[in-house]
C-alpha cells in the first residue's frame, strides 16, 4: 500500500483547488499508504474552523529556489495535450527541472483511487515502499495477513517490476498507479532478496489500518500509538487521553508516523492543550496559522516518541507540544518534512502540487531539512527511555 505523498481529501472536486483557502501539507516522500494522504478541506468556512485564516492568497512573488512556475508547469501540460502526448508527464519534467523536492503531479485517477484512505481504507497489496539510492525502490514494511505478507514478501526486499513494468527510476507515484487496481484483481510483483530474484503474483484487497492503538504499561502510563492522521484519528487521542488513569503519564507515540490529514493532526495536539497556537504557515508568502481547541488535558505528564520516520504533520504535533512546553520528546531526530504545497488542476485533468511556502512551529522553528532534535536521545530503548522520563515527571517507576 503504497502513500501518495500528498492527495487533497476532496479530490472529485478540482474546480475547487484553485481557490485561495486550499491548501496542503504534504506529507510522504515515499512512505506510507492511502491513509497517510495530507490535505485541507476545499471549503473556507471549513478552513476557518480548523484555526486557518484564510483569505485569498496574493499574486505569485518571485520564486524562491526549489519551487516550480504553476503558470509554466500548466502551459507544459497545456502544450503536450495539444500535440496529443501526455499532460502529466510533460507538467512532471517541469516539476522535476524546477528542483522542487515535494513538487509531483497526479492524474485524476490517482486522485479518486487514494480519496478512500482518508478513512483509512484503501485497495492494494498491504505493503509500504521506499525510494532507496540510486532510484530503487524498496519495501519498507507489509502490513501483517497483508496479501503481500501472505505472500512472503518482507520488509527489505527490492522491487524491481509490477506486472512487467520497471520500476527502478520511477517516482513514487508512478509505482502506485501499477499497483492500483480493482479488488480481487492480481498484480505480478518480481523482487530481489538477498541477490536473488523472486516472482510473486498477489491479488488486491480492500485493506484497512486502525489509526490509533491504546495499551497500558506498568503503573497506569497509557501508550498511544498513531500510526496516521487519517479522518477520525484526532478524536480517538482525545477519547484516549480521557480514558487514561487519572493522573498517569501518557506515551504518544509518533514513531513511523508519516503523516496525514492537518485538521486531525491539530485535533491529536489539543488532547494535550487549552487552545493556543499549534503552528503557522505561509502560502507564498501570506502568513497563516492553525489553533488548537480550548480544554485539553494540560496537566497529564506527556512524553512524545519520535524517530527518522516522523513525519510532516506528525512532526507538526512534536513541535507544538514541545515549544508549548507540554511535552518531553525522546527518540531520535524526525524526518525534517515542512513545506506546503498546493495543487492545481492542469488542462488535461490531471493535479500538479507545487510547493509554496513551509510551516513552522510555535516557536518559530522550520522543521523542513532539519527535522526536530529529540529532548532525550534513545534508540532501540526509547520506550524503556521515554517511562523513565515520565518517572523524573511523577509517574511510573
Amino acid at each position: 500500500m503504497l502513500g501518495l505523498p500528498s492527495i487533497p481529501a476532496f479530490c472529485l472536486r478540482p474546480r475547487d483547488m484553485r481557490r485561495g483557502a486550499v491548501l496542503t501539507l504534504v506529507f510522504l516522500a515515499a512512505v506510507g499508504t492511502a491513509a497517510s494522504t495530507g490535505c485541507w478541506d476545499r471549503d473556507d468556512a471549513t478552513a476557518a474552523a480548523l484555526g486557518v485564516r484564510a483569505g485569498a492568497v496574493a499574486p505569485d512573488p518571485p520564486r524562491a529556489t526549489g519551487t516550480a512556475d504553476r503558470e509554466a508547469v500548466a502551459r507544459a501540460a497545456a502544450e503536450a495535450v495539444a500535440d496529443g502526448k501526455s499532460g502529466k508527464k510533460a507538467a512532471q519534467e517541469v516539476v522535476s527541472r524546477s528542483g522542487d523536492r515535494w513538487g509531483t503531479v497526479y492524474d485524476q485517477g490517482e486522485y479518486a483511487a487514494f480519496a478512500e484512505g482518508l478513512d483509512g481504507r484503501w485497495t492494494g497489496v498491504g505493503l509500504w515502499a521506499r525510494r532507496g539510492p540510486e532510484g530503487r525502490i524498496e519495501v519498507d514494511k507489509v502490513q501483517p495477513a497483508g496479501p503481500a505478507a501472505r505472500a512472503g514478501v518482507r520488509a527489505g526486499d527490492r522491487l524491481l517490476s509490477v506486472d512487467g513494468h520497471a520500476v527502478s527510476g520511477l517516482a513514487v507515484a508512478d509505482v502506485i498507479a501499477l499497483l492500483r487496481g480493482a479488488a480481487g484483481t492480481p498484480v505480478v510483483l518480481s523482487l530481489s532478496r538477498d541477490g536473488a530474484d523472486l516472482t510473486e503474483t498477489v491479488r488486491r484487497e480492500q485493506l484497512r489500518t486502525e489509526p490509533v492503538t491504546v495499551r497500558q504499561l506498568r503503573d497506569g502510563i497509557t501508550v498511544i500509538k498513531v500510526a496516521s492522521f487519517t479522518r477520525g484519528s484526532g478524536e480517538r487521542v482525545k477519547a484516549a487521553v480521557r480514558a487514561a488513569p487519572p493522573g498517569a503519564g501518557v506515551m504518544l507515540d509518533l514513531r513511523g508516523n508519516p503523516g496525514g490529514l492537518v485538521a486531525e493532526a491539530v485535533a491529536a495536539a489539543s488532547a494535550f492543550l487549552d487552545g493556543g497556537l499549534v503552528a503557522t504557515y505561509d502560502v507564498r508568502g501570506d502568513q497563516r496559522a492553525l489553533y488548537a481547541d480550548p480544554g485539553g488535558d494540560t496537566a497529564r505528564p506527556l512524553v512524545a516518541l519520535v524517530d527518522g520516520g516522523t513525519m510532516s504533520a506528525a512532526e507538526l504535533v512534536t513541535g507544538a507540544l514541545q515549544d508549548r512546553g507540554r511535552a518531553v520528546a525522546v527518540g531520535s531526530r524526525t524526518f525534517g518534512k515542512g513545506s506546503v504545497q498546493m495543487p492545481t488542476e492542469l488542462p488535461d485533468g490531471s493535479v500538479a502540487e507545487l510547493t509554496v511556502g513551509t510551516y513552522r512551529t510555535p516557536g518559530g522553528r522550520s522543521l523542513d531539512g532539519s527535522g526536530i532534535t529529540p529532548d532525550v536521545a534513545a534508540g532501540a530503548g526509547a520506550e524503556e527511555r521515554a517511562a523513565q522520563v515520565l518517572g523524573g515527571l511523577g509517574v511510573g517507576p
